[in-house]
C-alpha cells in the first residue's frame, strides 16, 4: 500500500488583500504533508501590484507565476501547465482549506486505491467538527446520474491524468459548470465525502456578487451556451454518460431560470428566458424526479401564477 501522495495546489489570485492570500497559503502549509509530497503554485492573474511583493516571506515555499490579466480560467490553465503533482487541488486565493476535514480527504486518497477523485463540501462558516465518512467508489457518470452535482471546481481533489486535453474554457464566467461534468465523465473511481473541507469566503466585491446589467447578461449568456455545449456532447455519448449529462443539462437549465428570476426580478426577462430554452427543446424541463426542489420548481414554471410566485419568493441578491 502506498501511503504517499503528491499534490499540486493551484492557487489563483487577482488584486487580493495580502492578508487573505497569506491565510490561504497557511491553510495549505498546515496540512500533514511533507515537503516532497506537495507543491503550491500561485498564479498571479495580472494583479495591479505583483502578488509576490506581498508574500515574499513564502517565496521559497511556492512556485510563483505571473501572467497578464486573462481571467480565472486562464490562470487555472496556467497552473495546470506547471503542475507536477499526481493530484490537483484548485484553491481560490481568498479562500482556505479547513484542516481537519481536508485531512480526512487526504486519508481517502492515501488508503483507497484505485482512486480518481474525492469530492467534498464547502462552507461559509468553517468548523473542525465533521463526520469522517465517505461513499464510493462509483464512476463519475453514475455519480452525475444519481446526484445533483456540485460544479464548484475547488470542491474536489482529482488525479491529474484524468485531464487529458481538457482545460477550462477561457473568457467565460462560471467556467466550472462546464469543466466539472466533463472531468467527472472521465473518472472511474469517485469517492464522495460530506466533510466541509473548503472555506468559501463571501466577499461583496467578488465577481460572484457583481450584478450590473452587463454582467448579468454575460453571465446568463455564458450559462446558456454551456447548457447547449453539454447537451451536444451528451448526444454522442453512451447511454449512462448521456443520462448523466442530460441530468446536468436539466439542472443547469433550472439554475439558468432561477438566476434570471433572482437577478432580474422581471416577468418579461423570465418569459424571454423560457422562450429561449423552449426554442432549443429544453423547456418544459424534463419530468424527472431528480429532487423535490426540482419537481416543485418545474411545476411552478408551467403556470402563470406559479411564475409570479417564484418572482416573489426567490431570494433577492444582496
Amino acid at each position: 500500500m502506498n501511503n504517499k501522495v503528491y499534490i499540486s495546489f493551484i492557487v489563483t489570485a487577482y488584486n487580493l488583500p495580502a492578508s487573505l492570500l497569506e491565510e490561504c497559503l497557511m491553510s495549505i502549509f498546515a496540512l500533514s504533508l511533507s515537503g516532497n509530497e506537495y507543491e503550491v503554485i500561485v498564479v498571479d492573474d495580472g494583479s495591479d501590484k505583483p502578488v509576490i511583493d506581498e508574500i515574499s516571506a513564502y517565496s521559497d515555499r511556492i512556485i510563483y507565476v505571473r501572467q497578464p490579466h486573462s481571467g480565472l480560467s486562464a490562470a487555472r490553465n496556467r497552473g495546470i501547465d506547471y503542475a507536477r503533482g499526481e493530484f490537483i487541488q484548485f484553491v481560490d486565493g481568498d479562500d482556505c482549506l479547513v484542516q481537519a476535514p481536508y485531512e480526512h480527504c487526504l486519508d481517502i486518497i492515501r488508503f483507497q486505491q484505485p482512486l480518481d477523485m474525492v469530492m467534498f463540501r464547502y462552507t461559509h462558516k468553517p468548523r473542525q467538527q465533521f463526520s469522517a465518512s465517505y461513499s464510493g467508489p462509483v464512476t463519475g457518470a453514475s455519480y452525475m446520474k444519481n446526484n445533483n452535482m456540485r460544479g464548484f471546481a475547488c470542491g474536489y481533489l482529482f488525479k491529474k491524468t484524468l485531464l487529458g486535453d481538457l482545460r477550462f474554457t477561457e473568457g467565460i464566467l462560471h467556467e466550472d459548470e462546464e469543466f466539472t461534468p466533463l472531468l467527472l465523465l472521465k473518472a472511474q473511481y469517485v469517492y464522495d465525502s460530506p466533510a466541509e473541507a473548503y472555506y468559501y469566503r463571501l466577499r461583496k466585491d467578488s465577481i460572484t456578487h457583481t450584478v450590473t446589467e452587463e454582467h448579468v447578461k454575460r453571465r446568463m449568456d455564458n450559462l446558456y451556451n454551456t447548457i447547449l455545449h453539454l447537451r451536444a456532447i451528451a448526444a454522442g455519448e453512451t447511454t449512462e454518460k448521456r443520462e448523466a449529462l442530460n441530468r446536468r443539462v436539466a439542472q443547469l437549465s433550472m439554475d439558468y431560470l432561477f438566476n434570471v428570476i433572482r437577478l432580474t426580478r422581471s416577468d418579461d426577462r423570465l418569459d424571454e428566458a423560457v422562450a429561449r430554452l423552449r426554442k432549443e427543446g429544453l423547456y418544459p424541463l424534463p419530468e424527472q424526479p431528480y429532487t423535490r426542489k426540482y419537481e416543485i420548481f418545474r411545476k411552478l414554471l408551467l403556470h402563470k401564477y406559479g411564475r409570479k410566485m417564484l418572482l416573489l419568493l426567490c431570494p433577492i441578491v444582496s
